[in-house]
């Protein structure tokens, strides 16, 4: 801590010096590390805040992931029904359904005669004694155009059907996917929310981590001022104090991801009693260990942030008397 080593280590050839640089962090790194234990409740009580903050957006992106795997497959089920015109033979539906067959934005097509459509309302709708007094039978037929893969977002779907319905036959058509469209304005509406509350929390574990760093800097006031005086570089003094703010993020890191495992598992079990009584399977995906990587990296370089910050302000305002 003196100038002495500092020009002793000067002497040092650059692979010692390599060396010494990386010997250096590893005892300030370990050390601070020994400091967090010194004083286990405040240490263990700013984990547990940093945890929990850092859980909150955590889960909202769980939330927001596990949504838009359901609603994949939910896409794909965007069907477009066209009315046809009242009067058209069934040759001319057959040249329809020829030329809709060979539009590559067409997965599949099925036709409901007006005689099949009467049918199937008779059965599920249970007026089939009511519908006997009619003199004619009022329903058109049905042609029904699922879309390729391409094409079944709602957009895609849109696209579809205006060509659809630009066909003769075609008295007009009906695309039931509002539903998905407002479903996927949430997901959006929900992001955003992730995002919102993200950086909100992101800001607390900032100044938390920055409180906790200017107590621990008040406290070792004493030992700061003997360091300055016999000639202890900015760095070397900071140094332990920024790898307190990296630790403590790393151990948030991790009780965060332990507390979203926790949670995941409690909602999984439940629904899958729930959906038990459906006959019905669904697994809620956790944070993977890429996500897990993120998360940890994320938090130790808030940690490092807010103990940078807390350095820079409070360890300049120290002189030795």
């Amino acid at each position: 801590m003196s100038k002495k080593p500092n020009i002793t280590q000067s002497k040092l050839p650059l692979s010692g010096r390599i060396v010494m640089f990386f010997i250096r962090h590893v005892q300030q790194g370990t050390s601070s590390m020994g400091e967090l234990w010194r004083n286990p409740v405040s240490s263990i009580m700013t984990m547990a805040v940093l945890g929990v903050s850092l859980s909150l957006p955590a889960a909202l992106q769980v939330l927001v992931k596990n949504a838009e795997n359901i609603t994949q497959s939910w896409n794909s089920a965007a069907e477009i029904s066209l009315f046809i015109n009242k009067g058209r033979s069934e040759q001319s539906i057959q040249s329809l359904l020829s030329r809709i067959k060979v539009f590559r934005e067409v997965e599949s097509v099925t036709y409901i005669s007006r005689e099949q459509a009467l049918e199937e309302f008779q059965r599920l709708s249970g007026f089939g004694e009511a519908l006997a007094y009619l003199d004619e039978n009022p329903l058109p037929a049905v042609v029904t155009v699922t879309p390729s893969v391409k094409y079944s977002s709602p957009a895609g779907a849109r696209e579809l059907l205006v060509k659809l319905e630009r066909e003769p036959e075609v008295s007009f058509g009906r695309l039931d996917i509002e539903w998905l469209e407002r479903l996927q304005a949430l997901l959006k509406l929900l992001e955003k929310t992730v995002l919102a509350i993200a950086a909100l929390l992101i800001l607390a574990v900032v100044l938390v981590i920055g409180n906790t760093i200017r107590l621990a800097i008040m406290n070792r006031r004493a030992e700061i001022e003997v360091m300055k005086l016999v000639g202890a570089t900015e760095a070397f003094i900071q140094r332990p104090f920024l790898y307190t703010g990296i630790w403590y993020g790393v151990i948030g890191g991790i009780l965060a991801w332990l507390i979203i495992n926790l949670l995941v598992w409690y909602i999984d079990s439940a629904l899958a009693e729930l959906l038990g009584l459906y006959g019905s399977e669904l697994t809620i995906e956790s944070l993977t260990f890429l996500e897990l990587i993120k998360l940890v990296l994320l938090a130790s370089f808030l940690g490092w942030l807010g103990s940078y910050l807390s350095v820079r302000q409070h360890l300049r305002s120290i002189e030795p008397s």
